[in-house]
This record gives structure tokens, C-alpha cells and sequence, in this order.
């Protein structure tokens, strides 16, 4: 049910939940420019004269009057509810389901020209609009009354003058809008997109125009090698692999009996034949997306969930439910040309053999290495990746070439082998629910919450802890017939960790913030039972709604660029926004607002932009949101935090990923210290 209410709730923000129209309603001398409006359930409209300490209130504009004069002031009509309202911490006045506001008017001339429009603010039990307009514009002959005998016939029009054209008032935004240059709705002030890059270098901020944090620098691409490399040694320890070593070894040393330095010099060339193969297999994944296409692929609901349905493959696979192997002819094809052949060409085809044959254990552990750098947002990450896997890989090999005694002290293969590959199948189910995580937060599908998430999690880390405890065991355990041996002393190990593990995340389908898996877990926002009640989660998801709250309340505002699967993004938020001292600022200091970059819902209509002399569509919330992110500040990486008062302009250096609360922290005393500077 609150699912529901949740998407309904979104939904009504996009379709506009208040409709007004106008009109012009004439007697006379005189009439009434009536504004009617019909609200939607869930929603008010704040009624006349509230003061500028409160939310938008209903007011009159006029661009233009001729002919025509204002008798009085914008009086509303309807069943006014006066209540106390949280979000502004004030007893407001307000409408529901219909409203209407009147002006009275009295014409003056023979003829009129009206152009004016009401504003007004409407907000929910949960978020505000921008402020919003209704125009009327009216022009014609003025209704006269009927001449009664004895009085003078109205005069003659005189010519229009340049000073009976009344102007703006004082209250009316002189700026040209955004939405008068690019569409977004003339409500909002071009003020509030125009470009501070200039003014956030002024104050030294190092993160415009960064790399992405989560792979920005030699710090992320060191991590995805040694990533890859981590996955090379689990490939060399799988069973397909270790038989394969010894009579790969032999094979060199009977080529080197006369002529040790060759021996040695084979080895390097199959070693880094090895490093060739799968070097090019990650240059082959980026030539075929391109950086572009991996970033939108990142958050792509199919390319996601294929993803994940890959890493179950990949995980029944390694339970020993089936064999995932190429045809045996391809195999023996190239192992008849290595034969063949002589010198490097043929150290290269043993190689490629290798690759061939080692397919149905190493093929798991090169596809999550490449889900998971294909999804990391960075042009080197798959080659990089593929660098370390083969370098690991490529290592043993050439080390027993180099030294064949070592062959004497390796462990022989056996059930340890097998139990490591279930293990890694345990693994890449697990992320498997990661990669469909993020599919269904960009989407908004709702089929994965954070505590049906972490359910499917105790589970999975549990079954791997009783399975490494010896309790249960998978069918490629079998021992013909024979006792199963006692598990080792490391496995039994490694399964008390997992099952602690398991209990770690219990509390969190009550609210716990478990913060080791906050980076892999959805939000906490789409939890919906949560006995946390102080939880720091953004009032606003739109920059426009957020700003005009600031501008009611008073506050400068912290604007979060953040993503659905930006893995840093939930990091911070659970190992800095939970801080006593920062949560506080927070919710009680600045307007928090939050802008999902990965956002894939519809916008109400496409938005043309204009970048570097090009037209662009924008289509998307995701696209809208990116737009603001590198037109107004020049950043492209999540999380990317910016301070800025209700006018649009920073206060602080902007801030990325820091996991220090007291660095955070002092990035929000900065903001506030300028912002009430005077």
C-alpha cells in the first residue's frame, strides 16, 4: 500500500497536481479577472497575504494595464483552512479541492490591454512546487454602461501614451527566465540555472570538473587492477586450471632441454601471450561501447538485468548444476596449429589453448570482472581490469616454467578447489542482486526495497556459511560413495564469518544503517518499515520545488548530485550524513535537495538545450538533473555536493567523496558562515 502511494505520489508531481484557468468576467464599468483552480487530492494552494517568512502565497503580477485600472486587492474565494504546517513551522492558510481568486477591476477607456498573472504556491504533505503562473491576457472594447439622458457621452479615446502602460511590479522577476531560453516553465528565474564555475574555482573547490570519484585518478584505476588481479589468482586455484600447469610447464622444458636460456625466454612470450588475449579482450569490449555508451549502460534496465541474470548463469554454474564449455573442436584446432607451427606463433597458439580450455572456470570470474568495469563509468576500466586478471594468471605459469621444482611443493588438486568455486558462486549471486538493484531504482520499479534486498542477502551469506561448515553440500561434492572428509580448519573459518555476516544485516530490515554493505544495498529511503526515525533523507528531489522552499524558509541550500547506483553516493551517506553533528545540520540548517543524475522517468514534455552551438533533447529527470550538474557548475561526477544560497551562488568550495565527517562537516560550517555573513 505505501508503495503505491508512493508512486501515485510521484506521479502527481510530474503531472502537475493544480489546474487553473482564467478569465475575465465583466458588468459594466466594471469586472473581475477570475483564477479558478482544481486540486488534486493529497495537495493544497496557499492562500493571500502570508508574508514573505512563509510559503509562496497567491499573488497578482501584471505586465501590462491599459485602459483598465485595479479596484482593490486579490481576494480568494472558498472554504479557507487555517492550520498549523510542520514544514514551515507556522499556522498557514490554505485550499483544497477548488479555489478561486478574484480582482476586481474598473474600465477606464474605450478600449483595454490586459496582461498579467497570478502566482501562487502549492505543496503536499511531503513536498512544495516551484512557484507557479496562470496568465490572462485580455484586450478588446471596453463595456460601457448604457447613456442615461441628461449625462455627458463618454469622450473621445485620447491617444495611448507611453506613461499609461503600467509596469511590473516590484515583486515581478525582471531576469529572463530559463524557460523562456530552453523550456523549462516560466516560472523559474534564469538566476537560479545560470553558470557559477567561475565562482566555485574562486573559492578553490578541486572537484569541478574532476575525474568520477568512483574510478577518478590513480587511486579508482589502481582498484581495478588490482580487482582484475584478484580475479586472475582465483581463476589460477579453479579446477580446469591446475591440472593444466604441469603439462603446460613440461611442454616448455622438453622445447629448452638443449638451450636453457630459450626455456626461459618461451615462458615470458607465453606469459605475456597470455596478457595479450585477455588485454584484448577488455580493449575489445571498450572499442565496441565506447566510454559514452558505458556510462549509459551503467543504469540501462535491460543491460542491467541481463547482467544480473548473467551472474546467476555464471553462479549455477559454478554449484556444478551444468558445465559452461566451448566445442572441443575449437580447442583441438588450435592445439594442431601450435603443433604445427614453430617459434612465437606457436607459443601464442599454446596460449590461446589455455583460454580455450580453461573456459568453463575462468569464463565466471572474466564475466562478473567485466559487468563489473563495464558498469564503473570509465573508458580504461574493462582493459585494466582484463590487465590484472591476466597478469595473475599469466604469473604462475610462467614462474613454474622459470623454476619447475616449485611443481614438487605445490598442493595437489582436490575438493578444495571445488569448494572454492561454490563459494564464488555464493559471491556473483549475491551481486547478481546488485546489478537488478539498480535497474529497478532507476526505473522505479519497487521490486527490490532495501529490506527485501538485504532478506535475499541473510540468506544467500547464510546458506554459504552452513555450506563452508560442512552442514549441507552440493551434488560436484560427492566422493563416490565415500565419508565426506571433515571441512578444513579455513573453511570452517570463512563460514563463521559469513554467517556473522548474515546476522550483521538482520538489524537492518528494521532500520539498522549497516553501513559495511550501504554501498551495495538500495537507500534507505525505499525501506518502508523502519524503526529509525532519524534518518537524514533529502526534503526535495527537484531543484526547483528545493529552491523555492529555501527562498520561503530563509535557508541556504545543499544541493546532493547523487545517482541510484552510485556506489560512493551511499557511502557517504552512511558513514557521514549518520554523524550526530552533521545530521543536524542538515535537517535543521540547509534545504537538502537531492538530484538523481541516473533518474529514468519521462519528463512531462522534451527540453531543448543548446551545448557548445548544438541543439540537445533532454528527455529524461536523469538528463534534466545531469544538465544542471555540468551547465551550472561544471561537474560531471557523483556524489558531487554544492552549497549555494536561494539565488543560486555558492558559498563554499564544492565537495566530493570524503568519507570524513569532520572534513563534511566543515564544508557545511563554511557555507553557513557566508551565507549569514552580511
Amino acid at each position: 500500500m505505501i508503495l503505491v502511494f508512493v508512486v501515485v505520489a510521484a506521479v502527481a508531481q510530474m503531472a502537475n497536481p493544480v489546474k487553473f484557468t482564467a478569465d475575465l468576467k465583466t458588468s459594466g464599468a466594471e469586472g473581475e479577472m477570475v483564477f479558478s483552480g482544481r486540486i488534486e487530492p493529497g495537495w493544497h494552494v496557499y492562500s493571500t497575504n502570508l508574508g514573505d517568512a512563509g510559503p509562496i502565497e497567491a499573488s497578482l503580477h501584471t505586465n501590462k494595464l491599459v485602459g483598465v485600472e485595479l479596484v482593490g486587492k486579490l481576494t480568494p474565494r472558498g472554504k479557507e483552512i487555517s492550520a498549523y504546517d510542520k514544514m514551515f513551522g507556522a499556522t498557514l492558510r490554505y485550499f483544497e479541492g477548488t479555489v478561486q481568486f478574484v480582482q476586481k477591476v474598473k474600465f477606464t477607456r474605450p478600449k483595454y490591454d490586459i496582461d498579467c498573472y497570478l502566482e501562487y504556491g502549492a505543496c503536499s504533505d511531503e513536498a512544495c512546487l516551484p512557484p507557479s503562473e496562470v496568465a490572462l491576457k485580455k484586450s478588446g472594447a471596453s463595456p460601457q454602461p448604457p447613456h442615461k439622458e441628461g449625462e455627458n457621452p463618454p469622450l473621445s479615446p485620447p491617444q495611448e501614451r507611453e506613461d499609461d502602460i503600467v509596469s511590473p511590479d516590484s515583486g515581478a522577476t525582471t531576469l529572463p527566465s530559463l524557460g523562456e531560453r530552453i523550456g523549462f516553465g516560466s516560472e523559474v528565474s534564469a538566476a537560479l540555472w545560470q553558470p557559477v564555475v567561475s565562482e566555485l574555482r574562486a573559492f578553490g573547490g578541486e572537484t569541478v570538473l574532476s575525474p568520477p570519484s568512483e574510478l577518478g585518478g590513480s587511486r579508482g584505476w589502481l582498484y581495478i587492477l588490482l580487482m582484475g588481479f584478484v580475479g586472475g589468482l582465483l581463476a589460477v586455484l579453479m579446477p580446469c586450471i591446475w591440472p593444466i600447469i604441469p603439462m603446460t610447464v613440461s611442454f616448455f622444458l622438453k622445447r629448452a632441454k638443449d638451450d636453457k636460456r630459450r626455456g626461459i625466454r618461451d615462458a615470458f612470450i607465453y606469459g605475456a601471450s597470455i596478457v595479450i588475449i585477455y588485454l584484448a579482450l577488455g580493449l575489445l569490449v571498450t572499442a565496441l561501447f565506447g566510454s559514452d555508451t558505458l556510462n549509459a549502460l551503467s543504469t540501462n534496465a535491460v543491460f542491467n538485468v541481463f547482467l544480473a541474470l548473467l551472474l546467476v548463469v555464471f553462479a549455477l554454474s559454478f554449484f556444478g548444476w551444468f558445465e559452461l564449455k566451448l566445442p572441443d573442436k575449437w580447442a583441438n584446432a588450435v592445439d594442431t596449429k601450435a603443433a604445427n607451427t614453430s617459434g612465437l606463433i606457436s607459443i601464442f597458439l599454446m596460449a590461446f589453448t589455455l583460454v580455450l580450455v580453461s573456459f568453463s572456470c575462468t569464463a565466471p570470474i572474466v564475466g562478473f570482472l567485466l559487468v563489473e568495469t563495464t558498469t564503473a563509468n570509465s573508458l580504461v576500466a574493462p582493459a585494466l581490469g582484463m590487465l590484472g586478471f591476466a597478469l595473475a594468471l599469466a604469473l604462475p605459469f610462467t614462474l613454474f616454467a622459470l623454476f619447475p621444482s616449485w611443481l614438487k611443493q605445490a598442493p595437489k588438486s582436490g575438493s578444495w578447489m571445488n569448494i572454492l568455486k561454490v563459494a564464488l558462486g555464493f559471491i556473483e549471486l549475491a551481486f547478481a542482486l546488485k546489478f537488478f538493484s539498480v535497474a529497478d531504482l532507476a526505473y522505479g520499479w519497487h521490486l527490490l526495497d532495501r529490506e527485501v534486498f538485504l532478506s535475499l542477502w541473510i540468506a544467500i551469506f547464510l546458506l554459504l556459511g552452513l555450506y563452508l561448515l560442512g552442514v549441507y553440500h552440493f551434488q560436484s561434492d560427492e566422493t563416490d560413495g565415500q565419508p565426506r572428509k571433515a571441512m578444513p580448519v579455513v573453511c570452517i573459518m570463512g563460514g563463521l564469518v559469513s554467517i556473522a555476516f548474515a546476522v550483521y544485516m538482520l538489524p537492518g530490515l528494521w532500520g539498522a544503517p549497516c553501513k559495511a554493505v550501504s554501498a551495495f544495498a538500495p537507500p534507505m529511503s525505499t525501506q518502508d518499515f523502519n524503526l529509525n526515525t532519524h534518518v537524514v533523507e533529502a526534503r526535495f528531489t527537484d531543484y526547483d520545488q528545493g529552491m523555492a522552499a529555501a527562498r520561503a524558509e530563509g535557508k541556504p541550500v545543499l544541493i546532493d548530485f547523487t545517482g541510484f547506483g552510485c556506489v560512493n553516493c551511499r557511502k557517504m551517506e552512511a558513514a557521514v550524513w549518520t554523524d550526530p553533528r552533521v545530521a543536524e545540520r542538515l535537517e535543521n540548517d540547509y534545504v537538502l535537495i537531492s538530484l538523481y543524475v541516473d533518474d529514468k522517468h519521462a519528463l512531462p514534455k522534451p527540453i531543448i538545450v543548446e551545448e557548445n552551438g548544438e541543439k540537445r533533447e533532454l528527455t529524461t529527470i536523469a538528463k534534466k538533473w545531469s544538465y544542471l550538474q555540468a551547465h551550472k557548475f561544471g561537474a560531471n561526477t557523483q556524489p558531487f555536493y554544492v552549497a549555494i544560497d536561494s539565488d543560486g551562488h555558492p558559498l563554499a568550495p564544492s565537495y566530493g567523496y570524503n568519507e570524513d565527517p569532520e572534513a563534511f562537516l566543515n564544508f557545511l560550517e563554511q557555507g553557513l558562515k557566508n551565507f549569514n555573513s552580511p
